[in-house]
């Protein structure tokens, strides 16, 4: 299968080299600083999934260099606030089906607007990887598969089991899911609630869930996304808000009460976050559907001055 990973940051480093390892032919894109080191060098892997070593050779700083234009699939692992540039990009080359593997709500929405449901896959990733230097990828957690599907069952069960396969036979563990939006909405509601307070606060999961003041906002937080959902009509795996909040402090929260949020690490390093695809994708549907969101909006606020606050002189 001829692949192209558009984002050559650490989600996208996992992809390229596994799938590279396992015999696909794959082209990547992403910035200079990232991509000469593995051009020149190789792909190190390293953490949970094992040490690896991977020449890919296919590494440019455009779509523009490519010498191919036409692909099988295209998995798109840039961060929600370039997903806009991206899919302009990829309008310049021909695919049969885009993979968002990204965080967040309006992805998915973004890219169907442009491509077609039929040719658009979403996904839900939930394994953690992070750069310890350009051409280095280390996988540091993975809390589930990577589940992928077509929220409006546009493509067939059996391209997208195809493609789980691959991804899962490649050693990246996935499967196919028709309730992959459900799969995604967990997700948002459960890096809404922590990742902006850890970042904000400096603190990991579990001091957030011990502290009474934090916990009452993060209740909140939930609230507001779960009367959001009930009046957009987003369908969510759980019935209520408290029989969330049950899971969320008693199975959810403990297994990585020691965790920071990757969004405390980007502003710490003076790096835009994700928050307008989070929290701030809450305010905007609540408006839509006349929900009030206050707590969410003043988070929302709050992070965008913190990181305005940490972006480097000069930028």
């Amino acid at each position: 299968m001829r692949i192209l990973v558009y984002g050559l940051g650490a989600l996208g480093s996992a992809f390229a080299g596994f799938l590279k390892k396992s015999g696909h032919e794959v082209f990547a894109v992403g910035r200079k600083r990232l991509i000469e080191p593995v051009k020149i060098n190789g792909l190190k892997i390293s953490g949970i999934w094992g040490e690896h070593k991977v020449e890919i050779k296919e590494v440019y700083e455009n779509i523009e260099e490519l010498p191919v234009k036409d692909f099988d699939l295209v998995i798109l692992t840039v961060k929600s606030y370039d997903t806009e540039r991206a899919l302009e990009d990829l309008k310049g080359i021909s695919f049969k089906y885009l993979l968002l593997a990204q965080n967040g709500y309006g992805n998915y929405e973004k890219a169907i607007a442009i491509f077609g449901r039929e040719k658009v896959i979403l996904s839900r990733v939930i394994f953690g990887a992070e750069i310890p230097s350009p051409g280095e990828v280390r996988i540091t957690v993975i809390a589930d598969d990577v589940v992928i599907g077509n929220p409006d069952g546009a493509i067939k069960e059996e391209e997208l089991k195809t493609i789980a396969s691959i991804l899962n036979s490649a050693g990246i563990p996935t499967r196919y899911s028709p309730d992959v939006y459900k799969y995604l909405w967990d997700k948002i509601l459960y890096n809404s609630a922590l990742n902006p307070l850890g970042a904000l606060l400096e603190t990991n999961y579990g001091t957030l869930a011990k502290l009474p003041e934090t916990r009452k906002t993060m209740d909140q937080i939930i609230d507001e996304i779960f009367a959001v959902c009930q009046a957009k009509g987003i369908e969510l795996f759980h019935q209520s808000a408290e029989e969330y909040k049950k899971l969320f402090y008693e199975k959810l929260i403990p297994p990585t009460a020691e965790h920071f949020p990757s969004m405390y690490w980007d502003i710490k390093n003076g790096k835009r976050v994700e928050i307008d695809a989070l929290n701030g994708a809450i305010v905007k549907l609540g408006r839509e559907v006349g929900i009030p969101t206050p707590v969410n909006e003043t988070i929302t606020n709050l992070v965008k001055a913190k990181e305005i606050l940490n972006i480097p002189k000069g930028r």
